[in-house]
């Protein structure tokens, strides 16, 4: 194997290999198939000046095509404000990466503090740690402080209304961590709570996950299933787009133990899919089962306001056993991101934010079922995502929107579209899109 370009010496390999009791790097790769390894020599260009590189990518940013978005299922299309990338760059912010020593950290652990104060407000819960790595393992985390909050447990239940992608992780997760994933059915669309109560009163529940809106866009009445939850000693577990909970029933309010979900809607840009944010949120109770990190406020010996880490049952620090999770950092620089977004915006932004994604939402919907192409998938209230059914292809329609500079939607079967408008949708957009959709008929 060719050692051009390894930072390590010949023998510096050797011996890192020698104690992982291998002959060669191949061995190394062996259970890498052989059928997806590349033999080929690699295509590098000839070293170029700094100017130079801008030019080369320019050009290749050229060949990218930049699409309007009426895409979601979890990513959506919001504004940032010009000022957050700005402010996040600050010296202040800029301290160690991991705020053990306070002295040094107090950029990171002060806007940490501010995020959790702006998250535990916005889901109407007690407490909010410092952030995960996304809405999917968050949520994942929440099914593993389920059952380390209940005994004689080993099963979550899931609702089927749930993102698929979030569900695939809960599922990894509960692989490797030896508990039982089980769904509760749909209802049009939404839970089944008739079904979810039925399996509850058989036992060995931890927690409900929940979502909303759900995956298809419904806005779900969750009246009742805390009191289901906690009358079997379970808990309720509503996982929420961020951005929504500005006008949706928090999950506060809906009585539930543990709120989490993604923050990616509060003006983190889609950057073809991340980085994001998870956030977690629980009641008082709970604090002590949260895994990761939980900022404090107090003062030092000169009575001056200080930030300093009050929770962290982490591995690092007590027995392993006993720690809450293997989470050792967080996506901070979202953590930042968000916390700048809503301080900018303000309640009263990201409330009229929220209502434009709503109102866009709506119209798009009505406009496309007037054009008696499309009809509902599921009568029931929405957000700013919906499901409706293509009468025609809708692989073929899809290609058209692409073709006039439209992301449109995503394809959930082989009749059915979902669209998700944001505050950055315009009235002329969404009529273009409609327009499409009614030329392709013709």
């Amino acid at each position: 194997m060719n050692f051009k370009f390894f930072p390590q010496t010949k023998e510096e390999i050797e011996q890192m290999l020698k104690q992982a009791g291998m002959n060669s790097l191949n061995d190394l790769y062996a259970d890498v198939p052989e059928q997806i390894r590349f033999r080929g020599e690699y295509d590098l260009p000839e070293p170029m000046s700094e100017t130079e590189i801008r030019s080369l990518f320019e050009k290749l940013g050229e060949k990218n095509r930049r699409l309007t978005v009426f895409a979601g299922a979890g990513c959506y299309d919001h504004y940032t404000p010009a000022v957050v990338p700005n402010i996040i760059s600050r010296s202040e912010f800029l301290t160690s990466y991991t705020p053990y020593q306070a002295e040094i950290s107090q950029g990171t652990l002060h806007y940490i503090f501010e995020y959790q104060s702006m998250m535990a407000e916005l889901t109407g819960m007690d407490v909010s740690n410092a952030s995960m790595y996304d809405g999917s393992t968050a949520t994942a985390e929440a099914a593993i402080m389920a059952l380390a909050s209940t005994k004689k447990t080993d099963t979550v239940l899931v609702s089927a209304s749930v993102d698929p992608k979030v569900l695939n992780v809960v599922k990894t997760y509960a692989h490797f961590h030896g508990f039982n994933v089980e769904l509760i059915p749909e209802n049009d669309g939404a839970t089944d709570k008739a079904q979810m109560d039925a399996r509850l009163e058989k036992g060995g529940v931890a927690g409900v996950i929940v979502q909303q809106p759900n995956y298809h866009g419904i806005v779900e009445d969750f009246t009742g299933f805390a009191d289901s939850c906690h009358a079997q000693k379970s808990l309720f577990i509503v996982n929420s787009v961020a951005a929504d909970l500005a006008l949706l029933k928090t999950p506060g309010e809906w009585g539930a133990d543990v709120a989490v979900g993604d923050g990616q809607s509060l003006g983190i840009p889609m950057a073809f899919g991340g980085p994001s944010v998870g956030y977690m949120c629980c009641t008082e109770k709970l604090m002590r089962k949260m895994p990761g990190r939980i900022v404090g406020k107090t003062v030092d010996n000169r009575g001056q306001r200080v930030f300093v880490l009050t929770l962290q049952a982490r591995e690092q620090h007590i027995r392993r056993q006993k720690a809450t999770s293997n989470i050792c950092s967080n996506e901070s620089l979202m953590a930042l991101f968000v916390t700048i977004y809503m301080s900018v915006m303000g309640k009263e932004g990201v409330k009229e934010a929220a209502q434009m994604s709503y109102d866009g939402a709506h119209y798009l919907h009505d406009a496309l079922i007037a054009t008696g192409l499309f009809s509902d998938k599921y009568e029931r209230p929405f957000f700013n995502e919906f499901c409706v059914k293509y009468n025609g292809d809708v692989d073929r329609l899809q290609q058209r929107f692409i073709e006039n500079g439209i992301l449109g939607g995503v394809k959930v079967n082989t009749e059915t579209l979902m669209f998700a408008v944001t505050e950055k949708r315009t009235k002329e957009e969404i009529d273009k899109l409609v327009n499409i959709a009614k030329e392709e008929k013709l």
